[in-house]
């Protein structure tokens, strides 16, 4: 590995995006969208998302994320009337229950950390109440916060155990549209703002590139031969924390949670030995994919404590196991039918892919851990760490193109 990665220049990962280019809304067809094709050494090919079936070599295997984005944007009024002060609070991760299922299942009560927005007008003393219709029923929800502090434990309580804490969120929330986006949530975002394939709850922010998949395009990929699998990783709040420090050693990495079946872990070895191509549908999953690889070198490092360290890639003592050793340490070591662990993994360039051989992604913003992850993974295959930038000047100067969370995607393959 390269022994300067944190030495990185965040000034050199940044680009000029026009405020309109960022797309608002995504297309009323998703799979309509436009994709650009980069194969190393072949260059640059403009597409549209519905012929990616076609562009997937017939051998390899897709994997996705199959978290559900939450309604993770609470608001409660200060004291009895409707015109006492806003207060916003946003669920970041689970504390008690701290397993994410049985947060959710809860049906009394149940704490997160979270952020809270205009946080001076709530004191740690003071209960936020507010009433929801649910069923035709009428629900009391009440917050209490632990310090004065944010981010806080917030612990939640509602007056009837037979709703659980997702009927709450679900009743009470609001999906958490990028902020970057500059607008409300609107309720056109509570479908366009989830995959067709979102079905564990648990993040505050989508896997986007997943978001330009419909029912007839994974028909397709199955009619091409490709196989489909599923992994889990919940997207955190600081997937949008932006860079702000000048070299990328000194920004922190918030750990998220992953989950994959023993399954898939032992399909994942045997592909890997026989070279099939692993193409991850967006940086959630490569994420998730490539911190099993350093899941099981830490392992055979005698020094796994259930979360992947940010920095763990470039230390002198990571040892260069092969994808198929490591993931074989895992499933030697693993206990039960799912791996759960935590991930701050950076992937910057300097770093050596090991599972992933390509990814489908949207196109990121300037200066963020996720153009980061792609100039890296392009850096790999074409052996240029400059290369993702013609990449984007391509984009950027055919103005069809549309930018982050509702834009348009990229295949990106070795």
């Amino acid at each position: 590995m390269t022994e300067n990665v944190r030495d990185i220049k965040i000034e050199d990962f940044d680009y000029s995006l026009p405020d309109g280019r960022i797309a608002l809304h995504p297309l009323a067809e998703r799979d309509r969208c436009k994709l650009l094709v980069w194969k190393a050494g072949k260059g640059i090919e403009d597409h549209v998302f519905s012929d990616l079936p076609e562009l997937l070599p017939a051998d390899s295997v897709l994997v996705y994320n199959n978290t559900r984005v939450i309604n993770a944007r609470l608001r409660f009024r200060k004291g009895e009337s409707d015109e006492g002060a806003l207060i916003e609070v946003f669920c970041l991760e689970p504390v008690a229950p701290a397993d994410y299922a049985q947060n959710f299942a809860s049906t009394q009560s149940c704490s997160w950390t979270c952020l809270v927005g205009n946080s001076k007008k709530w004191k740690p003393e003071l209960t936020l109440k507010r009433t929801l219709s649910i069923d035709g029923k009428d629900v009391t929800l009440s917050a209490r916060r632990a310090t004065a502090a944010s981010p806080v434990t917030v612990t939640f309580e509602w007056s009837d155990d037979a709703f659980t804490f997702s009927d709450i969120i679900g009743a009470a929330g609001e999906i958490p549209i990028p902020p970057y986006l500059n607008r409300k949530s609107e309720e056109s975002d509570s479908h366009d703002y989830q995959t067709v394939f979102s079905r564990i709850e648990g993040s505050v922010a989508a896997p986007t590139a997943g978001l330009h998949f419909t029912p007839a395009l994974l028909e397709a990929v199955d009619r091409r031969g490709v196989q489909r699998r599923e992994v889990t990783l919940h997207v955190g709040a600081g997937t949008f924390q932006p860079v702000k420090s000048e070299d990328i050693g000194h920004h922190p990495m918030h750990a998220e949670f992953i989950a994959v079946d023993r399954n898939l872990i032992e399909e994942l070895a045997q592909w890997t030995a026989d070279g099939r191509p692993i193409i991850a549908v967006g940086t959630t999953s490569v994420r998730t994919l490539e911190s099993l690889y350093q899941i099981g070198t830490l392992m055979a490092a005698g020094r796994w404590e259930g979360e992947v360290p940010q920095w763990w890639p470039y230390d002198p003592a990571h040892p260069d196991l092969s994808a198929h050793d490591a993931l074989e340490t895992i499933l030697a070591n693993m206990e039960g039918d799912t791996l759960v662990a935590d991930t701050r993994l950076i992937i910057a360039p300097g770093y050596r892919y090991r599972i992933v051989d390509g990814m489908v992604t949207n196109f990121h913003q300037p200066k963020s851990t996720l153009l980061l992850l792609v100039s890296a993974f392009i850096a790999q295959a074409a052996g240029d760490g400059r290369e993702w930038r013609r990449l984007y000047d391509h984009a950027l100067a055919d103005e069809d193109y549309r930018f982050l969370s509702y834009g348009d995607a990229c295949l990106l393959m070795k």
